[in-house]
């Protein structure tokens, strides 16, 4: 017998004694994986690879505070802290991306405050120990009606919000189809977790990466979302004119 077969099943016969002895070596560690976690400890990482570094909390409020600045009914002066490049997507019916950077984060919001006046009275936000750290049911009430919303909310370690995603809360709308998933913990289609960027240390997304091209090559809507990103008021534009005329009144469910 060659000697690699003998010291192998020397190998074997020895873990087989100390087996039956009840004192068997330990197995290795297993890697740590967290679900929604890629490329870890680099630029490009994914947002699942980030853990809450506030208590439940702040995060709450942190949503809540965005919704203040959309409720011409609630104080002007609450403000999310939000990231120098925080995006927000909006799922169809929507618009996609609407907003990529804080001032235009704060312009919008001004503007709607103007130009289509809501209030938001009805919020449940909840956090959770996994990224999207802040997770919202909530009803806008507009002059024609209420339209529901279900909305997440991504951070950096610095607390600042990095990604904004929002979905009609309407049947076959939600990026989850289990019932019993309500605040989406299982396997979802949402973005926030596939932009690469959003993962590390401060969350900023670099469109032009190396990090951001493979993804892209391997994911239509992260390709979607850098190409929109890349001139954001040009491809909104066009996704204006390409929608109904009743896109809205549609994700409301006005019809």
């Amino acid at each position: 017998m060659p000697p690699l077969r003998t010291h192998t099943w020397t190998g074997l016969v020895v873990v087989l004694v100390l087996v039956a002895a009840g004192c068997a070596p330990d197995e290795p560690d297993e890697p740590t994986v967290r679900r929604g976690c890629v490329d870890e400890g680099t630029p490009g990482a994914t947002a699942g690879c980030l853990g809450p570094k506030f208590d439940d909390a702040y995060y709450v409020d942190e949503a809540l505070k965005y919704f203040d600045t959309l409720d011409v009914e609630a104080d002007r002066d609450r403000v999310p802290e939000y990231s120098e490049l925080v995006a927000r997507w909006e799922w169809p019916p929507w618009l996609l991306l609407t907003a990529f950077d804080r001032e235009t984060m704060h312009s919008t919001a001004n503007s709607l405050r103007s130009l289509d006046p809501s209030t938001v009275p009805t919020r449940d936000c909840r956090a959770f120990p996994e990224q999207p750290f802040a997770r919202c049911y909530i009803v806008f009430e507009y002059e024609e009606g209420p339209c529901p919303i279900y909305e997440e909310f991504t951070f950096n370690d610095q607390g600042e919000t990095t990604w904004i995603e929002a979905w009609s809360d309407l049947p076959g709308h939600l990026p989850f189809e289990d019932p019993n998933d309500r605040w989406g913990e299982g396997a979802t289609t949402r973005l926030g977790t596939r932009v690469p960027g959003l993962g590390n240390a401060t969350g900023r997304v670099d469109l032009e990466s190396e990090w951001m091209m493979n993804a892209a090559a391997a994911d239509a809507d992260v390709a979607d979302f850098a190409l929109r990103a890349s001139d954001q008021w040009f491809y909104w534009y066009e996704e204006y004119k390409a929608a109904d005329e009743d896109f809205f009144a549609k994700g409301c469910g006005w019809e």
